[in-house]
């Protein structure tokens, strides 16, 4: 078996082997999951992908303390990052320090991560200072989509490209291990990669960057409705289950399940 992965051993995937990353959020996929990825993301995406909401703005601290649970029962290997959902930061560095600890006492999980702006870098700073281990995320912020207007590109300007360089290295100053990097221009990304110290993790954003993450429903193709340009789906399970169900539904109104082979005498 192999030994857990630390923020020790992210730290030192900075220009070296790339780093793994995708999203689970509940036990049979973090299963799965962490047999190969280095970083298993509890995501605030669970809120569209689990339960359905338009954006991840309304996700709570109880959804991800819930997930993040049942993804830490079944990870062995990865580490595991859980995010600071929406409203629950924004006040203070106290009471994003408070939520962080919260979701790590009642998870377990090895780290969590913040969408990072100015306002959040003394947040990073002091949980840092308590021992807490966090991932910063610059970009786009999903959590400020509403305000965005949708979810668009960031740093397509000089002044705005020049704004989240900055803030990925005040994150990386106040002790951040890894930074997240969301939908900017691959120049952008780069940029960034080449201008912090800690590992780049990109989503939409360059090949160089240090690691990359999915979230899963992307990536095994469950919403077919949904498929931004940074997308790759690597199958198309949403047709695998429409044909199952299909199967058994035929089955039943034709009598052919149950079989005598599923069946107790």
């Amino acid at each position: 078996m192999q030994n857990k992965i630390s923020v020790h051993d992210i730290l030192h995937r900075k220009n070296s082997e790339k780093i793994t990353c995708l999203t689970a959020y509940t036990f049979p996929v973090a299963k799965i999951i962490d047999n190969f990825c280095d970083i298993i993301l509890v995501g605030d995406s669970l809120g569209m992908c689990i339960y359905g909401h338009a954006d991840t703005v309304d996700v709570t601290v109880d959804m991800m303390i819930n997930h993040g649970r049942a993804v830490m029962k079944a990870a062995k290997k990865s580490l595991v990052v859980v995010d600071i959902p929406c409203g629950s930061f924004e006040k203070s560095a106290e009471q994003a320090y408070e939520t962080a600890q919260k979701i790590i006492d009642e998870t377990g999980c090895d780290a969590v991560k913040i969408e990072t702006s100015r306002e959040s870098i003394a947040a990073i700073k002091m949980m840092v200072e308590n021992d807490i281990a966090v991932m910063a995320h610059v970009g786009l912020l999903p959590q400020q989509v509403r305000q965005l207007g949708g979810y668009k590109y960031q740093g397509r300007d000089e002044k705005s490209a020049d704004e989240i360089i900055e803030i990925a290295q005040l994150a990386t100053a106040a002790g951040a291990f890894a930074c997240v990097i969301e939908a900017v221009p691959a120049r952008l990304a780069d940029r960034i990669t080449q201008a912090i110290k800690i590992p780049t993790i990109g989503i939409g954003a360059s090949a160089n960057c240090d690691g990359q993450v999915l979230v899963i429903d992307d990536l095994i193709g469950l919403n077919q409705e949904f498929k931004p340009r940074f997308v790759k789906n690597y199958t198309t399970i949403a047709s695998d289950i429409k044909q199952a169900v299909q199967g058994f539904v035929e089955d039943v109104k034709n009598k052919k399940f149950p079989a005598a082979e599923n069946l107790v005498e």
